[in-house]
């Protein structure tokens, strides 16, 4: 049992390898780039937009940080995984060589999408410095940890799922700009739900990202634990994964 536990854990670091290497000669130009939006987006609605704004008990810059974390591990998870995988496909067509090496198909999974995660998550923890300088007393603990790790899993997976199905890289951005764009928006980044018709905040519901910012927000501003969008968060991750695996099987047959 310990030897196929080793065996898989190699599997998976020898898929993650060529894409960490890659991450980490390019480090600070990618930090730059993933993070300077963010700190934006605070600027414009948490100073600007939002200044004298009471939401949900706390100031709208605290209200509002969780949410832009939430966004940012989700577009860098989801760029992160899914961009490198359609280059490997298309570009570089090294993808089918991956998938004639002796490695199975979960290990094959897991490790493109943690390229995703450790994107998502570097990019998140760099605005979260950030934003502890600005806001020093921002309440992190093992629910904003759980929940920032559920987040980039998640959109780790939904962009291998799309890189696999996608056939151009015109249908990744298409997927983009229909799924992922909206989600930034929409998904209680900026604003609360509670201020919605009920018929549009049910909708939103069905958005995992409204459900990582619920859970990210509860931990920032020392709220009780929400249990319905943890378990939520833990669905779209097997939804995910799921969808994920069966697309590599049909695509290795």
């Amino acid at each position: 049992m310990t030897r196929l536990a080793l065996s898989g854990v190699g599997s998976v670091s020898a898929v993650l390898w060529p894409d960490l290497v890659a991450l980490q000669r390019n480090l600070s130009r990618y930090l730059i780039a993933t993070v300077v939006s963010p700190i934006l987006y605070m600027a414009a609605f948490g100073y600007g937009l939002g200044g004298n704004i009471q939401m949900e008990g706390a100031s709208y810059l605290e209200f509002v940080i969780p949410g832009i974390i939430a966004m940012t591990a989700m577009n860098s998870s989801f760029n992160g995984s899914g961009t490198r995988l359609i280059i490997d496909q298309i570009h570089w067509r090294s993808f089918d060589e991956t998938l004639m090496a002796p490695i199975g198909q979960p290990a094959l999974l897991l490790g493109k999408a943690m390229i995703g995660v450790l994107r998502g998550g570097v990019s998140s923890i760099a605005f979260l410095i950030v934003a502890f300088i600005l806001k020093p007393d921002l309440h992190i603990n093992l629910l904003f940890l759980i929940s920032l790790l559920l987040t980039c899993l998640i959109f780790s997976f939904l962009g291998v799922l799309s890189a696999l199905l996608a056939r151009s890289y015109e249908d990744m951005i298409m997927f983009t700009s229909i799924i992922i764009t909206p989600m930034a928006f929409l998904g209680g980044t900026f604003f609360s739900l509670s201020y919605l018709p009920a018929g549009l905040k049910y909708a939103l519901y069905l958005l995992p990202l409204t459900h990582a910012s619920i859970c990210l927000r509860a931990s920032i501003l020392g709220q009780s634990v929400p249990y319905v969008s943890s378990l939520a968060l833990v669905g779209f991750l097997a939804l995910f994964s799921g969808g994920a695996l069966l697309a590599l099987k049909r695509k290795d047959a």
